[in-house]
Parts: C-alpha cells; structure tokens; sequence
C-alpha cells in the first residue's frame, strides 16, 4: 500500500512537472519572440528615408531601446548587390553571416512584416532575432534586426527543471513517509484484532483440550464396558455441563476483550467458587483445599477459569506432588512442590505466548490468570514456596462495603 501510494503520487506529479516544464519553456519562448518583436517594430519605425532617399540612422543614437538591445543591425537592401549593413551593435560579430542576413532579407521582402529567427552568430553564440521592415514609399528599403541571447532563459528553465526534480524526489518520499504511516495506523486495528482472534483460538483450545478428552475418555469406558454404561452417563453429562460454562465464559471474555461487553461484577462467594472448580477437575486426586468464607464482586465465569488455569498450571508442572489450595481474605493460593520457577520467569510467564521453564509451561494459561485479576481491580504473582515448589496467588481487591 505505501508503494502504491507513493507511486500514484509519483505519477502525478510527473504529469504536473511535466505539464509546468512546458509552459514555462512555452512562455519563455513567447516572451522572448514579444521582447525582440516589440523592440525591432519600435526602432523600424524611428528610422526613414529623407528627399534624397538616404536611410536617416540618427534616432539610434538617442533611442532607448537601441542602447539598451543586446545585439541590433540595420540592413540595407542594395540593388544588384546583398544586404549592406548599416549599423552593427555590439560588433558585426554578433550578426548572422552574409548568407542567413540575405534570407531574412528576402523572407521579410515576403512576408512584409516582423519575422522571427534563430540563428549562430560568428563568435558562436546563439541568437533569437526579430527582423522588421522599414519602408521608403511603398517599398522595403531596410530591415532592423533586435536580436537576443536565449542562453540566460535556457539557464532558468534548466535550474526550474532541477527544482521541479528535486520537489518531486522530495514529494514522493515525503508522501511514501506519510502513506507508510497512515497504513500502518489504519492496518494496526486489523492486525490487533487478527492478533486477538488467534489468540482467543490459542486459549479457547487450551482451555477445552482437557475436557474433551476425558470427555472422549469417559464415553470409551462406558461403551466397553455396559455395566459402567450408566455412570459414564453421569459422567458425562457433568463433563458436557463443564465444557457450556467453559465456551460461556471464553465468549464472556472475547466479547470483554473485543470492547462490545463490559464485565458484570457481582457478589459472590469465592470459597464456593474454588471448591466447586476443583471439584469440576477431571482427576482432583492430591489437591488439597482449605478455605474460609469470602465474598467479593466478581465474574463466577471469569474466575472460575483463572482459578481452574492456576490448578491444573500446578498439577501439569509439578512433577506429581500434592497440590495445596488456600482461600483466605479475597486470596487464592495455589502452591505445588515441585522443582519452582527460576527468578527471571516469574513476570514473563505471565505473558501471552511466552515458554518459561518446565515448572511454567506456555503463558497461555497463566495469562488468563493475569488478566482476569487485572479485570477484576487485582493482580495475580509466582513466588517461591517455603519449603520449595511454587506460590501461584490470584489476589482481589476487597469487597467495597454496602
């Protein structure tokens, strides 16, 4: 998208340059042909013929324009003979060869009227000439030619070339700058929300993984075996109402995510919450609980989650040992005895998508923790236990009175 937008301004710019580059050469050349033009009918029309038919030159002396010409000839026409030249200024250096003189001679015999002409001079130089007629009666007796050096407009058009260069270069990388940044700002909502689907998936799957398959297990058990038929039934049924409050509170939490639901907190009492999420587990065998009566305000879905993601965290990664689940003071403490978490892991486990040490496993789980505690005002932190094995705390502000 940057290129693309750098490129169309690119081409547009490329036309306006290329539309200003010849205008200017257009009307350079036009003032040029008007300045010569005007200064060579003016000064034709100063100069005459007296009773003697001599061609009178005198006016050049005092005319402003002749003394302020950059090159001026007068040429007569002479019977049987080329052009003469009667006044040459600054040299005859600067004039046309004998040749080009008489073709001009003979064009404005023709067209009997101001003629434009671009011609080399002897000394080198380049000139735009305006050749005009002067009369004797009804005849061209003379031409006075004006000519003017275009180098210097050629040198401004060439220096508003490289100006007109230079601005574009400029433009272009100011506009792909500037495009690079609005389509990183409009594609960022896009990509965070790409980001947040996936990592919706990442949680939604580790959240699910563990239910389904004792769920899968429980079916296999009660189809081989007809006498366990009926409580692999039961079991079931409680796993399938399990796997409702899992998918209700990964959308609760989506929807939160996304900004288009806004947590509802309400009074509820946390040590039921905790031993009903374990009594929930799978396989609670060496999870130890120990609990008092607490309430706080709170999400149950949100909670139990976070509650369930720190005990099965401990279960899975602590190499087997009891796992022991204290409830006191809006505080949840899950502690295992396991070989612990290195110092330099006990923040970053907390992340999305980060792997710690064998004790951590992948961040998914414990990033859910962590964010459901900062949801609900609270934090969540990994410790050191005494005596060994890790602290998992999940700790919630106290409940405001009334």
């Amino acid at each position: 998208m940057t290129l693309l937008f750098a490129a169309t301004t690119a081409v547009c710019l490329l036309v306006l340059a290329t539309i200003a580059v010849r205008t200017d050469s257009h009307s350079r050349t036009n003032d040029l042909d008007n300045a010569v033009s005007h200064r060579a009918d003016g000064l034709a029309r100063t100069l005459y013929y007296d009773a003697d038919g001599t061609l009178r030159l005198d006016s050049l002396q005092e005319d402003e324009l002749a003394r302020s010409a950059e090159a001026l000839a007068v040429v007569q026409a002479t019977p049987n003979a080329g052009p003469r030249i009667r006044y040459a200024y600054p040299s005859q250096a600067a004039l046309p060869g004998q040749a080009e003189l008489d073709e001009i001679r003979q064009e404005v015999q023709h067209d009997q009227e101001t003629t434009l002409v671009t011609t080399t001079a002897a000394n080198g130089r380049q000139y735009h000439w305006a050749a005009a007629p002067v009369w004797d009666g009804d005849r061209i007796g003379a031409t006075v030619l004006v000519g003017a050096d275009p180098a210097r407009s050629q040198a401004d058009h060439k220096r508003l070339i490289q100006w007109l260069a230079l601005g574009c270069v400029a433009l272009v990388l100011a506009a792909a700058a500037v495009g690079h940044l609005l389509t990183g700002r409009s594609m960022r909502p896009a990509l965070q929300g790409l980001e947040q689907q996936e990592q919706f998936l990442a949680e939604a799957a580790h959240e699910l993984r563990t239910p389904l398959a004792t769920l899968r297990l429980v079916v296999e058990n009660g189809s081989a075996s007809p006498h366990r038929a009926p409580a692999a039934l039961d079991e079931a049924v409680r796993l399938v109402d399990r796997l409702g409050r899992l998918v209700t509170g990964l959308l609760a939490r989506a929807r939160v995510e996304a900004g288009t639901q806004e947590v509802e907190l309400t009074p509820l009492r946390l040590d039921q919450l905790v031993e009903q999420t374990i009594e929930e587990l799978p396989d609670p065998t060496g999870v130890t609980v120990t609990t008092e009566a607490v309430i706080v305000d709170g999400d149950p879905e949100l909670l139990a989650q976070a509650v369930r993601n720190l005990v099965e965290n401990a279960l899975r990664h602590g190499g087997g040992t009891p796992v022991d689940v204290t409830v006191a003071a809006t505080r949840v403490a899950v502690r295992d005895h396991g070989p612990g978490v290195p110092p330099e892991d006990r923040t970053r486990v907390f992340e999305r998508r980060v792997t710690g040490a064998a004790s951590t496993g992948t961040g998914t789980g414990l990033a859910i923790v962590r964010w459901v505690a900062e949801l609900h005002g609270g934090t969540a932190q990994l410790s050191q236990a005494t005596g060994g094995g890790t602290l998992a705390e999940l700790l919630l502000p106290e409940r405001k009175s009334g």
